[in-house]
């Protein structure tokens, strides 16, 4: 989110392992602390009958809910290719914060095998996470009413930018906001920080391209109004310097090759961003 979620600085919270507080959604339960190997004899896995994943909801199109309370998206799609990979036929997702995610308290509490948001891959996060292989591009995106009048940064001197915290969209709006003349408003995720937008409370909100794209084109009185090519590339996130956990992440990475070349990558990519990707990932 920029986990790109752009779904993204990462400045670790401090959450203690024993005080994590999360709760499990979709169609399975909370694994808790519970180990145990997969079925085909690989790494060891937070559930012995699913692939443990965290994320933070909601940052559509990559992860979000259904009408049916099920855990949908792009993200969802590859991690679901990741749990084939490693011989599991279910994921299960953890809905934690952002923050306790990039730091990897939530891989030393053992609360899950990986996690996933649209989170972009920087020295910082690499300090605390490992990252697969990029598997998205994107860049940060401006959102505003139509009838705001609002083109750019320099349109919002005087005005309030939201930003959603822990994230590259809130650098690059708190980087800029001298130069600009705004004030940012922080919010703790996406849907909160688009409903500032809606409600008057803030004027703009930046964030990553994908979901700010996606929220437009279901609300035509809205629109992403300038984006900004800042480089970014989304990673899974892994345990740093674990060896069972890099066992997690070259099947990661060996399920995002094969969907590639087997065109699932592109097929899903077209589902849920209705295109096709300018760019491939590149994945050795």
């Amino acid at each position: 989110m920029s986990q790109v979620r752009s779904r993204l600085l990462g400045f670790a919270a401090v959450v203690s392992a024993t005080s994590l507080a999360l709760a499990a959604c979709g169609s399975s339960s909370d694994s808790g602390s519970s180990s145990g190997s997969n079925p085909s004899g690989g790494p060891q896995l937070v559930s012995s009958d699913a692939l443990t994943v965290c994320t933070h909801l909601s940052y559509k199109p990559f992860e979000f809910k259904d009408a049916s309370g099920n855990v949908v998206g792009f993200d969802m799609d590859l991690a679901q290719n990741a749990a084939k990979q490693l011989g599991q036929s279910k994921v299960t997702i953890v809905d934690i914060d952002f923050a306790s995610q990039t730091s990897g308290a939530v891989f030393a509490a053992k609360k899950c095998d990986m996690a996933m948001g649209a989170v972009t891959i920087n020295d910082k996060r690499k300090q605390s996470v490992a990252f697969s292989t990029p598997y998205f591009s994107a860049t940060q995106a401006l959102l505003a009413k139509k009838s705001a009048g609002i083109t750019d940064l320099s349109s919002l001197k005087g005005k309030k930018l939201g930003v959603q915290t822990d994230t590259t969209g809130q650098a690059y709006g708190d980087k800029n906001k001298d130069a600009n003349g705004y004030e940012t408003v922080v919010f703790d995720d996406l849907p909160t920080e688009i409903a500032g937008v809606q409600s008057g409370r803030v004027d703009a909100a930046i964030n990553d391209n994908g979901p700010l794209l996606d929220f437009a084109k279901a609300n035509p009185d809205f629109a992403v109004v300038k984006e900004f090519d800042t480089g970014e590339q989304y990673g899974f996130l892994f345990q740093k310097d674990n060896p069972n956990a890099a066992k997690i992440k070259d099947a990661f990475n060996a399920a995002l090759k094969k969907s590639i070349e087997d065109g699932s990558y592109k097929a899903s990519y077209k589902k849920w961003f209705g295109s096709e990707p300018a760019v491939m990932p590149s994945v050795p």
